[in-house]
């Protein structure tokens, strides 16, 4: 009776059941797994954050840059203003303005620049294709083939920089690319991660960063970003 006992025991805490569950069960195996992954990317992707965040806060104009060109992607005056000044500099002999809104003329970007009828007449090239940095990119990386160019500066702001070298490597994977960052402020010298405005800027454009790495690495979901 005793022994019959202990066999139905032994039957049950071999059950199935007790089999998935125990400490060497399978659902509990998949758990610890799933957990070691999840802490593994999450530190991966707070460290990628801190990388990006620190690269940007403590990125600098390089002094004395010469290329064949200069391309500058559009998002706002300071950006277009800092790009004609080096073309007039001769940091490049042509610009590219890239995303121009179809709205907007030639003679308006000059005469927001300040610049010279001649300067813009003879060097600066408008580009109206580009919707999005994927557009930029295609759009500069044509340009530059049609110019025969091996070296371009790219303009364009801080946080924004990272990305558009990425796309732009990417459409242009045998061109020299030399960044020049416009800075609106200097992160380096405040607690920029107690904003909430520069943070959640930050924040945004990692993960645009991301996707875009990501989006090339399994090439779904990848357009032109090109006016048809």
């Amino acid at each position: 009776m005793e022994m019959s006992r202990i066999d139905r025991h032994d039957h049950m805490d071999d059950s199935p059941r007790n089999r998935l569950f125990s400490r060497r069960g399978r659902l509990r195996r998949f758990v610890r797994i799933a957990i070691l992954v999840f802490v593994v990317t999450a530190g991966a992707v707070f460290g990628g954050f801190l990388w990006f965040a620190d690269s940007v806060a403590t990125m600098r104009p390089p002094e004395g840059a010469r290329a064949d060109a200069i391309i500058v992607l559009t998002g706002g005056y300071q950006r277009i203003d800092q790009a004609v000044g080096l073309l007039r500099d001769k940091v490049g002999k042509r610009l590219l303005i890239s995303g121009v809104n179809p709205s907007t003329t030639r003679a308006q970007i000059r005469k927001m620049t300040q610049s010279s009828p001649d300067l813009f007449a003879c060097c600066v090239d408008m580009g109206y294709k580009a919707i999005d940095t994927i557009g930029n990119a295609n759009e500069a990386a044509g340009w530059i083939r049609d110019k025969g160019y091996t070296s371009i500066v790219v303009v364009t702001n801080n946080y924004h920089m990272h990305r558009s070298l990425h796309e732009l490597r990417s459409a242009s994977p045998d061109t020299e690319f030399i960044a020049y960052p416009v800075i609106n402020s200097d992160l380096s010298r405040t607690n920029w991660f107690a904003n909430p405005d520069v943070l959640r800027t930050m924040m945004y454009e990692y993960a645009k960063f991301v996707v875009a790495a990501l989006r090339d690495l399994t090439g779904i979901g990848k357009g032109n970003g090109l006016r048809d």
